[in-house]
């Protein structure tokens, strides 16, 4: 007999984080995978973070979880990107070492004295009165638990397509994942195919980097107060300090479109052979050809995939044409004319389970104790796998220990954002996280994620108590520096109105360093010029007043925006406050269309809130379904 509280099934980033929080919650956990040599592998870019991403891998940071400390220990570039633009669309984004990170994240569960590696196939779910209570391996082996994760990435059924050309498998070189699936259908669960894909893996020496357009890494910062800093994805107090390296960009031509279009006749996905639908937000370079016909050039991005290989990934132009073809392609780039291929690009087609079939909890509706985490519930990327596994994995915990599940709303995460979409809406398509996918993007920060759920992370039992220290430290002396700006006077004597002149600022009346830092222009440099002191003058780490001095800015100078979008919240929680009872029968409202009552009884939203946000529900309906949720309310 083997006994475990909680199976993961799949060691990607889903799994990891699912594994690891369930462990440190004192869960005794079995980690399968299909090749342990592959834990937590990057398949596709080694990059982590980017728009909206970062805020996840941020959150993830804040509740207790390992995606940004093992980024921030096997970075070769940070990059801020929409660094110019306002906080609420700043994003942090670092190419990792791909080898470097694989190493790092098992090193942390083999230090896990609650988690057992075994590498094996899962195939099939025990269950007994729609309750989990195992799995079964390839060899027949069953292994028991009161809680089970699949986090199953492209393996569920995988196919992989090099031009007409097809064969099993996950990812190139592993086996897909075969047997899974049945085992999914025959408990009721309905699966769907999505499709993914990944450019070919060149050779860095065959590459001209003299045609290249350079993109640099971010430098240390120049701030005066905290000098030489760079950012980084975690809140905690240390971070390594290592060399960074250059990334580069080349450009599709004319020569480029001509050689996909005449080959779209040996494309599986123009040719039928492929069903799943892709994701829309990353598409394969002959679906930018074919929808962008009037774009002359397509941004393609050099970027090595470790620090001691000369392998080269080349984004932006994930293809499923035939290597001959991918040969053509490529050396149609300036800069790759000579280039050799190590690994050929190539789309992958993948079972998933539509995830309206999920609770916010991501536990199934139908198999208590079953959760989904990652691309089997149509999403795509990193960051959101392993948002969902961390999540998966605290409530795999709190399910076996019969403790309320942890579901974050909109309003307090991106991760929130990011479940209630998929079990709201019915997607077709594979899911990526985008900041407009937010209604509160202004209070949803990167930057501020600490303050929105470490205090959740720390109930749950994840975070350190020294990193929780470190946050209320921080919390106080946010108070205290604007306090201090406050307090700070400056008069409009001529060197005052000559230094802020040279910022194209006037002070004609006497003003505090607050009001000052409310204008656009002025920020801590321009303090800095005038002779301001903050009130973090006397501690050591430079980091931790990066983090305090850049946080008070922000609060201050889209004070604003920020109390608006409060309100918002507040408005639309009188709505997330009206529960709608589970066994809510909504067949017998004829003044609710057909439509909306079929909607609602396969969605079965949790609260009136949730309803609206379902598409093809139409608000008349839900003004109806209001006030016959408070006519049996007052009845009761």
């Amino acid at each position: 007999m083997f006994n475990f509280d909680c199976i993961v099934v799949g060691a990607g980033h889903a799994g990891c984080e699912a594994a690891i929080a369930a462990s440190r919650l004192g869960a005794k956990v079995l980690l399968t995978s299909l090749n342990l040599d592959n834990i937590a592998l990057m398949p596709c870019n080694p990059a982590v973070g980017g728009p909206a991403k970062s805020n996840l891998v941020k959150e993830i940071d804040a509740l207790g979880g390992v995606m940004a400390d093992v980024t921030d220990h096997t970075y070769m570039q940070f990059k801020m990107l929409n660094s110019s633009k306002g906080p609420a669309v700043r994003a942090l984004r670092a190419q990792s070492d791909k080898k470097e990170y694989k190493s790092f994240m098992r090193n942390i569960i083999e230090n896990e004295e609650n988690i057992t590696l075994k590498q094996t196939q899962i195939t099939g779910l025990l269950s007994k009165d729609n309750v989990i209570t195992g799995v079964v391996d390839e060899l027949g082996l069953e292994y028991y638990a009161k809680s089970v994760i699949l986090t199953t990435g492209t393996s569920l059924e995988g196919k992989i397509y090099v031009g007409l050309k097809s064969f099993r498998a996950g990812r190139l070189g592993e086996q897909a994942a075969i047997g899974l699936s049945e085992s999914l259908l025959k408990l009721g669960l309905p699966l769907k195919k999505l499709k993914t894909g990944t450019p070919a893996r060149v050779d860095s020496r065959t590459i001209d980097y003299s045609k290249l357009i350079v993109q640099p890494p971010d430098g240390p910062d120049d701030n005066p107060y905290y000098k030489g800093c760079l950012n980084f994805f975690s809140f905690k107090k240390n971070h390594p300090i290592r060399p960074m390296v250059p990334c580069y960009l080349t450009k599709t031509n004319e020569l480029t479109h001509k050689v996909i279009k005449d080959n779209l006749d040996k494309s599986p996905m123009y040719q039928g052979m492929i069903t799943g639908i892709g994701p829309r937000y990353c598409p394969s370079i002959e679906d930018k050809v074919v929808r962008f016909a009037h774009n002359p050039s397509h941004h393609i991005f050099i970027e090595p995939e470790g620090t001691d290989t000369y392998e080269t990934y080349v984004q932006g132009f994930s293809t499923s044409l035939p290597i001959e073809v991918q040969i053509q392609m490529l050396h149609s780039l300036p800069g790759l004319e000579n280039v050799s291929i190590i690994k050929p690009a190539y789309a992958v087609e993948y079972d998933s389970v539509p995830a309206v079939e999920l609770t916010h909890s991501l536990m199934t509706k139908k198999i208590k104790g079953l959760f989904l985490a990652g691309q089997i519930n149509g999403t795509s990327g990193y960051e959101e796998a392993a948002a969902q596994g961390l999540i998966a994995g605290i409530n795999a915990v709190k399910y076996c220990n019969n403790e309320n599940l942890l579901e974050l709303d909109r309003a307090s995460s991106y991760i929130g954002t990011l479940i209630d979409d998929l079990v709201t809406k019915d997607l077709l398509e594979p899911y990526r996280m985008l900041t407009s996918r937010s209604e509160y993007r202004l209070i949803l920060r990167q930057d501020n994620a600490d303050f929105r759920l470490m205090e959740i992370g720390r109930k749950i039992g994840l975070v350190k108590e020294e990193n929780y220290q470190r946050f209320l430290d921080k919390k106080q002396a946010i108070e205290e520096e604007i306090v201090n700006l406050k307090n700070t006077k400056f008069s409009p004597n001529k060197e005052n109105r000559e230094i802020l002149n040279r910022f194209n600022e006037n002070l004609e009346v006497g003003q505090s360093a607050y009001q000052l830092l409310k204008r656009p222009n002025i920020d801590y440099k321009v303090l800095y010029n005038l002779g301001y002191v903050p009130s973090t003058i006397n501690v050591e780490d430079k980091y931790f007043i990066k983090e305090v001095l850049e946080q008070a800015e922000i609060l201050i100078k889209y004070d604003g925006y920020i109390k608006r979008q409060k309100e918002q919240v507040n408005s639309a929680d009188k709505l997330e406050k009206i529960k709608i009872p589970e066994d809510f029968d909504y067949s017998p409202l004829k003044q609710i269309s057909t439509e909306t009552r079929e909607i609602l009884t396969k969605i079965r939203p949790k609260t009136l809130g949730q309803a609206i946000r379902i598409g093809g529900v139409k608000p008349a309906d839900i003004s109806c379904l209001m006030v016959i949720l408070e006519t049996k309310k007052h009845k009761v």
